[in-house]
């Protein structure tokens, strides 16, 4: 695709690579790469094998992976496979829901990796800010407010990304972070901080469900 021709690298950049096959497989990229973090979007079953996610965590000790596909049975590695193979130490977040892993009597809650915690709050803080666009930036600080948001970062355990009960608080956060960047662009018309909390306020949509009388059969 015409959006991955800048990740194309000139073969004569991978020479010094530890390999003997001429067409280059994903474990080799993690043997020479020595990634950090591991996302899967492939719906290739089982494409994360034992032997990649073992030379992964050879190179780092808390390696993050994160199998995107769904449905499950198109998953690229199981929560429980991953976690086992990296002896605990894997952060995992997946595509599709999946029951927490226990692993040698410790209990190892999986997040569901989904847009659902990012794009109310987005939609919510160009409304409320009157954003002409979204930029990257806006994205970006999106994402960081997420990141806050985490009761591993936080707390140094449990799930890597907040859970689902806490959305209204998180998409007004990243709300109110959205529609502040957007003023700092430009895109947006600057107001006072209150202004813009009190706009998110008014636009914040609530699900209340009234009830109905028949009138007839």
């Amino acid at each position: 695709m015409p959006f991955q021709a800048k990740l194309v690298q000139k073969c004569d950049n991978l020479q010094h690579w530890d390999t003997e096959n001429d067409v280059l497989s994903l474990l080799d990229v993690v043997r020479n790469v020595k990634p950090d973090i591991l996302i899967g979007v492939s719906g290739q079953t089982g494409l994360f094998t034992e032997e990649i996610i073992r030379e992964m965590h050879k190179h780092c000790p808390r390696p993050i992976v994160m199998p995107l596909s769904n449905p499950t049975s198109r998953v690229e590695a199981t929560p429980q496979d991953i976690i086992a193979w990296t002896e605990g130490n894997a952060l995992v977040a997946t595509g599709s829901p999946f029951s927490p892993v226990i692993w040698k009597d410790k209990v190892y809650p999986i997040a569901q990796c989904n847009n659902a915690y990012i794009f109310p709050g987005i939609g919510l803080g160009v409304i409320a800010s009157g954003a002409s666009r979204i930029t990257d930036e806006m994205l970006m600080s999106a994402s960081e407010t997420l990141a806050k948001h985490s009761p591993l970062v936080n707390n140094g355990e449990g799930l890597v990304l907040p859970a689902l009960k806490d959305i209204q608080v998180v998409s007004r956060a990243i709300a109110f972070a959205v529609g502040k960047m957007a003023q700092q662009q430009g895109v947006a018309v600057k107001t006072s901080a209150e202004a813009l909390q009190q706009a998110i306020d008014d636009n914040f949509w609530k699900p209340e469900y009234r009830d109905y009388r028949r009138t007839s059969i």
